[in-house]
This record gives structure tokens, sequence and C-alpha cells, in this order.
């Protein structure tokens, strides 16, 4: 059985184990979620509209302006952000606390085009000459991956160095779009949002010692249907493991 077979198969047991099933009324949920959650909700929003009807509407961005997008009253039903972001959104009134879950991580990666060899990330000292020896970089600076890795080149020495030859980016589909086109030799996305790219590949992950996680939670709003919260549900249960490991994820342990 295929990994892709064997993820479907988990989401469909997924859906029953949680008790969805059709309903006389199904209704519109509309989902912001970071580009993080992307792969995942690309699989398992299908199969659960297959199964109970409602039809789910998601808009993917930055986590930051979604989040600005909520404060400033767009109408959404399941936001999926960072823990941080949700608390600040609880906290201000625009969702709902008893409704927060923390879903799954990301650690952070390199992408590189397909076909290109494996990057030596071994060790952090591999890591550093990795990135001094590039020709080129891109990632989004703005983003939560961006932040975290100008953090980590700060901390290793080498921001000023690898800033040089640093193509920035508004989102991730213009990284991926500089690494495809040549304009970059390789990237820095979280590895969920590598995977998916057609025509590139993970060049390897952040050693351990300077792997930063990049953790996705959900709440809705205080407005959202049922469904709404049933769909959260789904994306937060262990039955769903599979799904979430393949699309590069993991549960965050207690």
């Amino acid at each position: 059985m295929s990994l892709r077979t064997t993820a479907a198969a988990a989401a469909a047991l997924a859906l029953a184990a949680v008790g969805f099933g059709p309903t006389a009324r199904a209704d519109e949920v509309k989902v912001f979620s970071s580009v993080a959650m992307r792969a995942v909700l690309e699989d398992l929003a299908p199969r659960f509209e297959h199964e109970t009807q409602h039809h789910i509407v998601a808009t993917f961005g930055l986590a930051a302006q979604l989040k600005a997008r909520i404060e400033s009253g767009e109408a959404y039903d399941v936001a999926i952000l960072t823990p941080a972001q949700i608390d600040d959104l609880v906290a201000k009134g625009k969702a709902a606390g008893a409704s927060r879950a923390v879903i799954a991580r990301t650690g952070l990666g390199l992408m590189v085009k397909s076909g290109a060899p494996k990057l030596d990330l071994a060790t952090v000292e591999a890591f550093k000459q990795t990135l001094l020896s590039a020709q080129s970089l891109t990632y989004v600076p703005a983003g939560a991956s961006g932040v975290a890795f100008k953090a980590t080149a700060e901390k290793l020495g080498i921001a000023a160095a690898l800033e040089a030859k640093t193509k920035a980016a508004a989102s991730g589909e213009e990284v991926n779009a500089n690494v495809l086109g040549g304009a970059a030799a390789i990237a820095v996305l979280p590895v969920s949002e590598i995977l998916p790219v057609q025509g590139a590949a993970l060049g390897g992950v952040f050693p351990a010692d300077v792997q930063t996680y990049i953790v996705m939670a959900g709440a809705t709003s205080s407005t959202a249907p049922q469904a709404a919260r049933d769909f959260l549900a789904l994306l937060v249960a262990r039955s769903t493991d599979t799904v979430i490991k393949a699309k590069g994820m993991e549960r965050v342990q207690p």
C-alpha cells in the first residue's frame, strides 16, 4: 500500500472515528490557514466534504497577514495560525477560547530543485558551510519560518554573509518560483511546504541543535457553525496522524 493510499485510508477512518456523517443541512466553513498546513487541509478537506456534505472554503497565506484580516473584522469560521497568534485573537475576543487546539508542528528544511544533490546538514558546522557556500538563497523574511531562520543565522554569526546573497520573497509561492526558475539555489521553508512542490525536493532538514519548529494551532470564531468545530476536531484527531506525518508534520507531545 502506498503512502498516499495509507493516508487516504487513515483519513476515512478518522472521519468515522469522530462520528462525522452526512447531514441534512450543508454549511460552508470558511478556513483561514497558514500555508504550513496547506498540504494537510488539501488532503483532509475533500474527505470531510464527502462524508458530511459541508463545504470547506480555505484561504492560505502568511499567518500574520491572515491574523490581521481577522482583527480587521473579516468573517471566518476556523483559523489555523501559530499558538501565540491564536491566543492573541482569543484575548481580543476574535476567537473562541474553548475551541483552541494545538494541531501539529513542522521543522525547517532547505529546498532544492529536483535532481540536485542532497545537502550536507549532518552537523551545525556542516549546516553553516552549506549555507555559506550556496550561490544564492531565498526565504520569506516576514513569515514565521523566515523570522526563525534569521534568528538562527544571527546566532551562528552568518547573518551578514547570507544577506548579501539572499533573494527575499513575499510568499512561499515566490520562494518556490525562485528555486524552480533558478533565481536561488536553495530555499528555507517549513518541511510541510517543501514536500508538495512539484519540481523541487527536500535537500535536508536543519540539524537538531538549531532546528526550530513551526507549531500550528486552531480555533473557531464565536459564531462558527458546528461543522467548523467538527472540521477542527478532525485536524487534531489522533486517527489522522498518518496524514499529518505524510505531509511533513508531527504531533506536539504534551
